[in-house]
């Protein structure tokens, strides 16, 4: 579990690290990634080159800049409407042809740049390794891919083809000179004008897909014809990710993808009834002499993580404190002149302190809510989660910022009340949201934290813990922070995965709530009114929230973990 974290942490600092290069190189302020996957804004962006595809998680940071830096050259220098209004609509002269315009960009990398360029060559070079090495060009279809790709990128970029297979691919390569010829010389001229490249791409494109096509139309081939049309498949499964919206398979990250039902309804989420639907002072839930062993329990953990409170709090507090205004400082050698002393222009004519200045001190007009995902599967962690809220809490108080703790929960398993009603009406299609939402207040923003401690224990109590339902309590806490009148205003939002509502995901579809979530958190987001953080229970959220931590509760809460949470609400994560 500890390596498994370390990954996630290395993830996000290599995706942090090439998401800043991307903005440098592009002037776009809003590439950054999630979910393993670049976006712009909350758009997915996708990469249609094979050599571009690499895992954060395991590829080294070379690679994954050379990644970075294809992607910049590709939004810098390609025209996306002009190229998708000449794309084939066969699979494979899609494939070629993307793959040549990502090649032509990445020969006009800028020369005072010879790092992007290294940094290139050795990315095709590795990705051509892996390709080969993998047998994918042990069929006809994918040496036939593989020669071409070689034979396009060397004339392309006036390098030899890579010397490992060199004499693997001569027979192919042989084959194919007197058909690619001349539109092989026509790509190598027209590089610079994307709208000149794109007959001489597209012919190579058409050629190479009327090849394969023609292969796999041949009568008797029997299991051979069968393994090309697999190491095709094989080929097409490692080259594209055409038309795609997943995520990719980050360390540990959150598994989403797209409802039907959300898409049709045009974006628009439904509650069956909000009859049954409550908001509980979570301390009034648990008898009182619990909740004193609850925190006489919580007070022990807290004790045994030997963390620097204090320290925390001058850190909180520099992150989230800016300066104001406090008065004047008097007898100082220069600023503006303080009328009281001019008479000692008289009496003491070598008297320099005769001017005053205007001093500040740091001030935290800062609003936090942090909202914590009551479902089932956070039983598991709830000691921690419990552990890791009240220092946090006590020590952004000591850093002088309001603080609020809510959570959120179903009253029912399975749906309660709102579902019997929908199965006694006759099952109606697309019923929306079917449970009944239970949003907790373990502490309001009037309460302080010494007032508020046994209540915060209150989240020991784990048969409160029943089913998420994600984006309406992101909605609630933001609209609860918004009646504060605090300049800045954080939520932090603390889970181990996806929204889970079994009758709502049976009755719309498994994405249902998750893109809910993702519509209200960028919705907000594009407001800018509230900044919403995501911190995950051993689990990247980035498919929910743009910057987001993973963490392991598993292990002992340290400083260092906390260090990091400051780094999160400071901006170092995701932005």
């Amino acid at each position: 579990m500890a390596s498994q974290q370390q990954n996630a942490q290395r993830q996000q600092q290599v995706e942090e690290l090439c998401a800043a290069a991307l903005r440098a190189l592009t002037g776009d302020a809003a590439l950054h990634y999630r979910g393993g996957r670049l976006h712009r804004a909350t758009r997915a962006l996708p990469v249609h080159a094979p050599h571009l595809r690499v895992d954060p998680g395991a590829d080294d940071f070379v690679a994954c800049r050379a990644a970075a830096d294809g992607m910049a050259l590709r939004l810098q220098y390609s025209d996306a409407a002009l190229h998708r209004s000449l794309c084939p609509e066969e699979p494979i002269d899609r494939l070629v042809f993307e793959l040549l315009e990502q090649l032509r960009v990445e020969t006009l990398a800028p020369t005072d740049m010879p790092g992007m360029a290294g940094n290139l060559r050795r990315r095709f070079e590795d990705w051509s390794r892996a390709f080969y090495r993998s047998g994918l060009t042990e069929g006809e279809a994918g040496i036939l891919l593989y020669t071409v790709a070689q034979m396009c990128w060397s004339r392309l970029n006036a390098l030899p083809v890579l010397h490992e297979t060199e004499d693997y691919i001569e027979s192919t390569r042989w084959s194919l000179v007197s058909a690619l010829g001349s539109a092989l010389a026509g790509i190598r001229r027209q590089r610079h004008d994307q709208a000149a490249f794109a007959p001489h791409a597209l012919e190579i494109a058409r050629i190479v897909g009327d090849k394969v096509r023609a292969k796999r139309a041949q009568p008797g081939e029997g299991e051979a014809g069968e393994e090309a049309e697999g190491d095709a498949r094989a080929a097409f499964a490692l080259l594209l990710d055409f038309d795609q919206d997943e995520g990719g398979d980050g360390i540990a990250a959150a598994v989403s993808g797209a409802s039907k039902v959300f898409v049709e309804a045009e974006q628009a989420y439904r509650v069956y009834t909000t009859r049954y639907d409550v908001e509980l002072a979570a301390g009034a839930q648990v008898r009182k002499a619990l909740l004193e062993e609850y925190r006489e329990r919580l007070d022990r953990r807290v004790a045994a993580q030997g963390v620097n409170v204090p320290r925390l709090a001058r850190l909180l507090g520099a992150v989230l404190a800016e300066p104001r205004r406090d008065g004047w400082r008097f007898g100082e050698e220069e600023g503006q002149v303080d009328g009281r002393r001019l008479s000692q222009l008289i009496t003491s004519p070598g008297e320099r302190r005769l001017f005053r200045r205007e001093q500040f001190k740091p001030a935290a007009d800062c609003q936090v809510s942090v909202l914590v995902d009551c479902s089932g599967s956070m039983k598991t962690h709830v000691e921690s989660v419990a552990t890791l809220v009240d220092i946090l809490l006590r020590a952004l108080e000591m850093a002088g910022v309001s603080t609020e703790l809510l959570g959120f929960t179903t009253a029912a398993w399975n749906g309660g009340r709102p579902y019997r009603e929908w199965m006694s009406r006759g099952r109606p299609r697309h019923p929306g949201r079917l449970n009944e939402v239970c949003h907790l207040v373990f502490k309001d923003a009037e309460r302080s934290w010494r007032r508020a401690r046994r209540d915060i224990a209150a989240l020991l109590k784990a048969d409160l813990f029943r089913e998420g339902i994600d984006g309406e309590a992101v909605d609630w806490a933001c609209n609860r922070l918004l009646a504060r009148s605090a300049q800045r205003r954080l939520l932090i939002v603390i889970s181990d995965g996806s929204p889970a509502d079994s009758a709502t995901g049976l009755a719309n579809d498994a994405f249902y709530l998750d893109n809910h979530l993702k519509d209200v958190v960028a919705r907000r987001e594009q407001q800018g009114q509230v900044e919403i953080l995501g911190l995950g229970v051993g689990l990247d959220l980035s498919p929910f929230y743009r910057r987001c931590l993973a963490t392991d509760m598993s292990q002992a809460l340290d400083n260092a973990l906390f260090f990091e949470i400051v780094q999160l609400i400071g901006g170092r994560h995701r932005r």
